[in-house]
């Protein structure tokens, strides 16, 4: 049985910052900025807010993006603006972490938020919803969107992506988390501090301590488990959502992921096309939060 649909109000935070001003892709797909890069005649950017405002549940979207004068000179996103001034858009911080964290001390604490990224193109509102309906069945402070390697592997069996190996199954990061209460703070909080852990991975061990990371290397901890101990470790209660949609997955992160991405929305569009056997080769890679 389907689930029912979200019963909350929600806030949405789009990630749209770049750590630096270098970006190979952007200049690869001549874009003044990632987030822009063209689809069809859409900014990415803007495919995202166009499913976030469509959105039922969602109220207020913030967009956390450097450089936001560029969305000065997009005609969509002024469009998307001006119909709707629950669009707010802000500065990012010097992380996606930081970002989070700035978003969730400035707005309501008892209001939950959805957290998804600009180069997400295929989210779609069944997306959403599904996700956080399934987030609210499940209970708990924060939801992790992870979509299984089967799922992947049955839609684009050649597909290149980044897993994170469970016991149970490889899962791919989907790019959508809900902070669903309060003390979800923490999450964020651990995510900054996971981040600043980069070139220090033996910190993060310390964090976590050699038992689970022994156990999460040796694939003896399920998806289940693996949660449960970073509940543990943090404070809160976090907890998977499992996404049976291979699309969720998909992220722009290279220009084969563009090419992909293009490809899947030019079928979808023109359902009698002959489908273009190329895009199942297309690489797709991104961590979900600090995982690598």
């Amino acid at each position: 049985m389907s689930p029912s649909l979200p019963v909350r109000g929600y806030a949405a935070l789009v990630l749209a910052g770049r750590r630096g001003d270098d970006d190979p892709l952007a200049a690869a797909a001549d874009a003044p900025h990632r987030a822009l890069l063209d689809i069809h005649g859409i900014p990415m950017l803007e495919r995202v807010l166009r499913t976030l405002v469509a959105t039922p549940c969602i109220g207020e979207i913030v967009v956390s993006i450097d450089q936001r004068q560029l969305l000065d000179s997009c005609p969509g996103i002024v469009a998307l603006r001006k119909a709707n001034d629950r669009i707010v858009i802000v500065d990012s911080a010097n992380s996606p972490s930081r970002s989070v964290l700035e978003v969730l001390d400035g707005g309501s604490p008892e209001q939950p938020l959805l957290v998804t990224t600009a180069d997400h193109a295929l989210l779609t509102v069944e997306m959403i919803e599904s996700f956080l309906s399934r987030a609210e069945s499940r209970g708990g402070d924060v939801a992790v969107g992870l979509v299984p390697s089967r799922v992947l592997r049955a839609r684009f069996p050649d597909a290149i992506r980044t897993y994170l190996r469970f016991a149970d199954e490889r899962y791919s990061g989907a790019n959508l988390f809900a902070f669903l209460t309060p003390p979800s703070r923490k999450a964020a909080q651990f995510w900054t501090r996971s981040e600043s852990f980069r070139k220090r991975p033996w910190r993060l061990v310390a964090t976590f301590g050699l038992r689970p990371l022994y156990l999460f290397l040796t694939r003896r901890l399920d998806l289940e488990a693996a949660f449960e101990e970073v509940s543990g470790r943090i404070g809160i209660r976090v907890h998977p959502v499992v996404i049976e949609q291979a699309e969720a997955a998909i992220d722009v992160d290279k220009l084969a992921d563009l090419d992909l991405v293009r490809r899947i929305l030019r079928e979808e569009s023109n359902p009698q096309a002959e489908p273009d056997q190329s895009a199942s080769s297309a690489s797709v890679t991104k961590p979900p939060l600090a995982a690598s």
